[in-house]
Formats: structure tokens, sequence, C-alpha cells
């Protein structure tokens, strides 16, 4: 099963950090079916201070690309991304638009 793995960086506000948890406890359903939809099968968000980390396990049938072309045609889920971009902070080298930018993997102990 193919994982993609992103990184971005929220705005480095201890307030801003802790509504954008809430808003992540539960999802609009809306988004979450978009995920599904597109075929993510798996998807889970790590913090370390403003540092965010995406793991998400896609099907075969899942392309970044894709995703984003679905997402641009569904406005809930463009109404959920203006939401966040209020938190969010764009890395060096990201996306202005997407602002998860894909991580280079660097080891695998399963290759070894």
């Amino acid at each position: 099963m193919p994982r993609y793995c992103l990184t971005l960086d929220l705005q480095n506000d201890p307030a801003k950090i802790a509504e954008y948890k809430r808003h992540h406890e539960k999802i609009w359903p809306e988004v979450r079916d978009s995920l599904f939809d597109a075929g993510v099968t798996a998807m889970e968000i790590y913090l370390s201070g403003a540092r965010m980390f995406m793991i998400m396990d896609v099907n075969d049938t899942f392309s970044l690309e894709k995703k984003a072309a679905m997402d641009r045609a569904n406005p809930k889920v463009q109404q959920w991304e203006a939401l966040m971009a209020n938190f969010q902070a764009v890395p060096p080298g990201a996306d202005p638009v997407r602002r998860w930018a894909p991580m280079e993997l660097v080891f695998d102990l399963s290759k070894q």
C-alpha cells in the first residue's frame, strides 16, 4: 500500500495551535468523506512544537494531483482549507496553496 509523508508548520502561537488541534478532534464529515473518496485509507497527523507530520496510507488509485483537483471542486473542502490556513505557516519550498510539503524517505529498515 502506498504511503505519503508530508510536513507543515503551524504558526508558532500556542492559542492557534490549541485551536487547530480542537478542529481536528472531529473534522467535518465532508472533509473526511473527501479523503476516503480520493483513496486515502488511513491518516495520522503528529505535532512537535509547531511542526506537523502527516502519514497517509492510500490505495493504488490515489495521487496528490487527483486529490488537489477533487479539493478544488469541493466547496466544503475549500471552506475547511481556508479555515485551516488561519493557523498554518508555509514552509520553504511548499506549495502556497497546498501548504503540506512532501518529505523525502531517507531510511527504511525493511530494506537493510
